[in-house]
């Protein structure tokens, strides 16, 4: 469990850095997509096949692994499109929101039902997150297209949460990576053709960033996510995964000259509580009904 939490944190560190890059707007949203995974692709399947660590035991695992890869590679297009057609910090407050949808589908779909402590560790986490970008920006949200396609996005990283906890009790992390990146790649591919989205012509910027994108805030994160996500509760990975918007700030602070305010501080440590209270073995109230009882 301790290194399950470990490379979540690292995870979510390198995920991080993803809203800033796209900020910077320097390739097309669904292509830019397209060469996160296919960067990544090229660096996993090489070590896989010839490490002998790619190993299909069963069909219908592997399928589903195929189908979470193009979910995922959906869930991050039209997020890169919010994100470039409204604000980073819209499209990210209403991407973060999909521990609400992980939370539904895992208490109808899951035998591992989300605890009482999940529901009120989201709920600080969310508020949290409202401080974070502040109330005036969550009330002043326009239901325009980036509005619907960044809400678009929280529901499909929820399935895809839901679909690889699932999965990868019965697959290895590499395989499933392997399987899922590759997958979204092609799928992301002719995406981007079919819309007549360009394949090159970007400045070196452009490249850089592509290359990034790919190394860091996919191979290497989704790795360690995909290990916590395997060792760990799929409602305690996607509230974690809510900690990215406080890195972000801070990034976008150092590197793009954004102001932060007290209340962003604020928000932000009250995010980080709500995330420790998902992770509290025992019910937070639970010790206050038993004081009750004693001197009753």
């Amino acid at each position: 469990m301790k290194k399950a939490r470990i490379a979540l944190a690292v995870g979510v560190l390198c995920i991080s850095v993803f809203p800033i890059l796209v900020k910077l707007n320097l390739t097309p949203g669904v292509i830019s997509a397209f060469y996160r995974m296919a960067v990544a692709s090229v660096c996993i399947l090489p070590y896989v096949l010839l490490t002998k660590q790619f190993k299909i035991t069963a069909k219908k695992p592997f399928f589903y692994a195929i189908l979470c890869g193009v979910i995922f590679g959906l869930d991050v297009a039209v997020w890169n499109i919010a994100i470039q057609e409204s604000t980073a910090t819209q499209a990210t407050l209403l991407t973060n929101l999909s521990p609400v949808w992980v939370g539904i589908g895992a208490f109808l779909f899951l035998k591992d039902k989300p605890t009482k402590n999940f529901w009120i560790g989201t709920i600080v986490a969310i508020l949290g997150m409202m401080m974070l970008v502040g109330f005036k920006t969550f009330i002043n949200l326009d239901f325009n297209l980036a509005f619907g396609f960044a809400v678009l996005s929280g529901m499909l990283y929820a399935v895809y949460m839901l679909l690889s906890k699932n999965i990868l009790n019965q697959m290895n992390v590499l395989t499933f990576m392997t399987t899922s990146v590759v997958a979204s790649t092609v799928f992301l591919g002719v995406l981007s053709y079919s819309i007549n989205e360009p394949f090159a012509g970007f400045s070196n910027a452009g490249w850089f960033v592509l290359v990034v994108q790919g190394l860091v805030c996919q191979l290497l994160a989704w790795l360690l996510i995909s290990y916590a996500t395997k060792h760990m509760r799929a409602t305690r990975v996607s509230v974690s995964l809510l900690g990215q918007a406080i890195l972000a700030s801070f990034l976008a602070w150092l590197f793009l000259d954004e102001a932060i305010s007290l209340q962003m501080v604020i928000g932000g440590l009250v995010l980080l509580f709500g995330i420790r209270i998902t992770f509290y073995q025992k019910e937070v109230f639970a010790k206050k009904r038993i004081l009750k009882r004693k001197f009753s």
